[in-house]
């Protein structure tokens, strides 16, 4: 990471005829900047998105197996109950 030279920023500022005040404090707000961006979570890679898609998807196909799996067993209870509703008013 290459370090950022505040005093050849706040010289360039004063050579072009800023007040050494205000070249300061835009040096400052420059660093202050700097380290805040420094400090920051690193960005996503794309690996990193690899991988969350890998998880997705992982994800996705689980929650189609369940569904269906539910949506089977729903179909067999009603399946149950139609048969047993039936038998109850077939008898005489």
């Amino acid at each position: 990471m290459a370090t950022l030279d505040t005093l050849t920023i706040a010289r360039n500022l004063t050579d072009a005829g800023a007040d050494p005040k205000l070249a300061e404090a835009i040096t400052t707000a420059v660093r202050q900047a700097a380290e805040h961006d420094n400090a920051a979570e690193p960005l996503a890679t794309k690996r990193d998105l690899a991988e969350l898609d890998a998880r997705i998807a992982d994800l996705e196909a689980r929650l189609t197996w369940r569904f269906a799996g539910a949506l089977l067993a729903q179909t067999a209870a009603m399946a149950a109950i139609m048969a047993a509703l039936l038998r109850l008013f077939a008898s005489p």
